[in-house]
């Protein structure tokens, strides 16, 4: 028989042998103690303050009702302040004034849900404890209806269903607690556009000359060597006076040139590209990171942010990571004076994904 080298107390080997002891050991158990203890059990239970006096259970049904409330005040106050201290201008007093009324108000309604919860976790929901042995994973009528029975215990032990109070209010903070969010995410945008409309069209259109980022200056053909990139913004982009930064977020562009033998181009976008020069959007579709960076030998482009990885000479299509489609293609072509212009628009959403989702 072997001893443990700290305690001393005697290790017996996992066999049949175990019989001996009365102890269910598992199979995976390479050694078992012979002399395991007893389980303890729960300690004597505790009622609380809440279930001896009537008075303080209701006091605390209200407390948690009130800071659900308290909740919907906060969002509600939110958007109010979003709207009452508008950011429009550079002052940066106002945009002091904006985020610390905006963010009380977000503050105080998730703080009032989340200490409302806990209150009524503490003080009313039943005083129960229990132990979930573990069992193996299977799907027989009589696990689902005891899995049915936990939700129904669940709710009686709750009292979601039966107080009423608590529980409307609840819902009226959970529902109107985004709303903030969605006030703020729609302020990005001018309020008399359609946000959808401004993300599904860039600064490209016939004619416009592919610049250098970020000193503008237009770009001619021959200036692209064989192996070189370019980080490219329409031309005029520099000149606008409002916008700029949102503009350049959607219109930029990397501008590559490879072998013409060297891409495989679709038929349709045979006309997209010049003597082996293509552009394609600097915005990543994963989540709009800058793909910025270029294997030359590779001819692929690589977002530094979560690794996704573009094919250049197979019109951009992932290779690798979580982005979902290829980085769209800006059509382009060369004018009278050898510069590069573009053919059109993109003639998709750039950017992310899920643009293409409304």
């Amino acid at each position: 028989m072997a001893q443990d080298d700290h305690s001393g107390a005697e290790l017996a080997a996992a066999d049949s042998s175990h019989a001996a002891h009365d102890i269910d050991v598992s199979p995976g158990t390479a050694v078992i103690v012979a002399d395991s203890f007893e389980n303890p059990g729960f300690p004597p239970h505790r009622p609380r303050v809440t279930d001896e006096n009537p008075k303080r259970a209701n006091r605390a049904q209200r407390t948690v009702y009130t800071l659900f409330y308290l909740s919907i005040v906060g969002s509600i106050w939110a958007i109010a302040a979003y709207m009452l201290f508008p950011i429009e201008s550079n002052d940066v007093g106002a945009v002091r004034l904006n985020n610390m009324f905006f963010g009380l108000g977000s503050a105080l309604a998730l703080l009032a849900i989340g200490f409302g919860v806990v209150h009524w976790g503490k003080a009313i929901m039943a005083d129960v404890e229990l132990v979930d042995e573990r069992h193996p994973i299977g799907g027989a009528p009589e696990t689902q209806a005891a899995a049915v029975k936990v939700f129904t215990d669940s709710d009686r032990e709750s009292g979601f269903t039966r107080r009423t109070a608590i529980r409307n209010s609840l819902i009226g903070a959970l529902l109107v607690f985004p709303l903030p969010a969605v006030v703020l995410f729609r302020g990005f945008a001018p309020q008399d556009q359609i946000p959808v409309e401004q993300l599904s069209h860039t600064m490209w259109k016939k004619g416009t000359r592919l610049a250098l980022d970020p000193s503008g200056v237009p770009i001619k053909a021959s200036d692209v060597t064989i192996g070189s990139a370019f980080h490219v913004i329409p031309e005029g982009l520099s000149e606008l006076e409002h916008g700029k930064l949102e503009e350049k977020a959607k219109a930029a562009v990397l501008l590559m040139r490879l072998e013409p033998d060297e891409l495989n181009e679709l038929p349709d976008r045979k006309t997209w590209s010049y003597d082996g020069i293509v552009a394609y959007s600097k915005i990543c579709t994963h989540v709009g990171c800058p793909v910025a960076l270029y294997e030359q030998h590779t001819h692929h482009l690589l977002c530094p942010c979560h690794q996704s990885q573009f094919d250049v000479a197979n019109h951009c299509e992932v290779i690798f990571g979580p982005a979902k489609r290829p980085l769209p293609q800006l059509p382009i072509a060369v004018d009278d004076e050898g510069y590069l212009i573009a053919q059109s628009d993109f003639t998709e959403p750039v950017g992310p994904s899920f643009w293409e989702r409304h």
